[in-house]
C-alpha cells in the first residue's frame, strides 16, 4: 500500500487541534462567567430595584418612614394622629418563600363632607414624581401614589369625617426586621389634658415619630384614658384659640405647636398629642 498523499486529499488533523478548540471555548466561557459576575455585583450595588423582592423590610422601612413624614407635611394643620407601624408576617413571596408586610398610617379628622377635599389637597402637595391622584369609586374617593422602591401610599375614607392615609411595602423578605424610628419624648400637654378630664393613663404613652421632609420630626404621643363616654368640656380652657374639632365625642385643640385630640367614640377614651412638620 502506497504511503503517498493523493492530490486534493487533506489528512485528518492530529489530536492537538480538538484540544486547542476545547481550551479556547473553555477560556471564553470562563471569561464570560467572570464578566457576568462583575456586572451582577455592580448592578446589585448601584442599580435601582426592579422588583419589590429586591428590598427587605429592613431596607424599605426608612422609605415608609419618610413617606409618613411627607403625608404629615401634606396634611398640614388639623387634627391627626400617627399610628404605630404594623409588621404582618406570613405572606408568600414565592410558593417556597415567606415574607412580611410593613404598613404605617396617619389618621385625620375633618368636617364631615370634607373628606374628598382633604384627599385632593394631600395629592396636590405630595412630590410630583409620586404621581399622586384621587379617584372616585363605589367605596368612596381613594388616593394612590408611589413613594418609590415599591412603597405604595393610599388614602381612603374610613367613616364620616375620618380619613386614613397609609404607606405600605407589600410582601417582601423580612431581613433583620423593621428598624423602629426614635421614640418621642414626653409631652406636658398630654398630662395637662388628662388632669383637666380627671383621668389617668391606663398604660405608658405610645410614642410614634416620622421624619419631616424639610428636617425635624413629626410625632404623636397617645394614651388610653379609661372608658368612654366622657364629657370633654373640661378641655376647653386649655385651647389656645378656637378648637380644631368640637363635637360631643371628639374635641381637638392647639397648645403651642401641639394639637391635642380627645376621641371618645370607641369603648376607650383616647388622648393624643401630635406635633407636625415645620411649614
Amino acid at each position: 500500500m502506497s504511503g503517498a498523499v493523493h492530490r486534493g486529499y487533506a489528512p485528518p488533523p492530529g489530536p492537538s487541534a480538538p484540544r486547542r478548540r476545547w481550551r479556547w471555548l473553555l477560556a471564553v466561557t470562563v471569561a464570560w462567567a467572570v464578566l457576568l459576575g462583575v456586572l451582577t455585583w455592580w448592578s446589585a450595588r448601584n442599580d435601582a430595584p426592579t422588583v419589590r423582592e429586591q428590598r427587605t423590610i429592613t431596607e424599605a422601612g426608612p422609605v415608609v418612614d419618610r413617606a409618613l413624614g411627607q403625608l404629615v407635611a401634606a396634611v398640614g394643620d388639623g387634627a391627626w394622629t400617627l399610628t404605630g407601624p404594623q409588621v404582618e408576617r406570613g405572606c408568600r413571596i414565592t410558593p417556597m418563600s415567606a415574607g412580611a408586610t410593613l404598613s404605617r398610617g396617619l389618621d385625620v379628622l375633618v368636617a364631615e363632607g370634607g373628606e374628598r377635599a382633604l384627599l385632593d389637597r394631600v395629592a396636590d402637595r405630595l412630590p410630583a414624581d409620586w404621581r399622586a391622584g384621587v379617584r372616585s369609586g363605589s367605596a368612596g374617593p381613594r388616593l394612590r401614589a408611589d413613594a418609590g422602591e415599591f412603597v405604595t401610599v393610599q388614602g381612603r375614607v374610613t367613616s364620616g369625617g375620618r380619613v386614613r392615609l397609609t404607606a405600605d411595602t407589600g410582601c417582601r423578605p423580612i431581613g433583620a426586621g423593621y428598624p423602629q424610628p426614635p421614640a418621642a419624648p414626653a409631652d406636658p400637654t398630654l398630662d395637662a389634658a388628662l388632669a383637666a378630664l380627671g383621668r389617668s393613663a391606663q398604660a405608658a404613652p405610645e410614642p410614634v415619630t416620622a421624619p419631616c421632609p424639610g428636617g425635624g420630626t413629626a410625632r404623636t404621643l397617645a394614651v388610653s384614658a379609661g372608658s368612654a363616654p366622657v364629657a370633654l368640656t373640661g378641655l376647653r380652657p386649655l385651647a389656645a384659640g378656637p378648637p380644631v374639632v368640637d363635637l360631643p365625642e371628639v374635641y381637638a385643640y392647639r397648645s403651642g405647636p401641639t394639637t391635642v385630640l380627645a376621641d371618645g367614640t370607641g369603648a376607650q377614651l383616647r388622648l393624643s398629642a401630635s406635633t407636625g412638620c415645620p411649614a
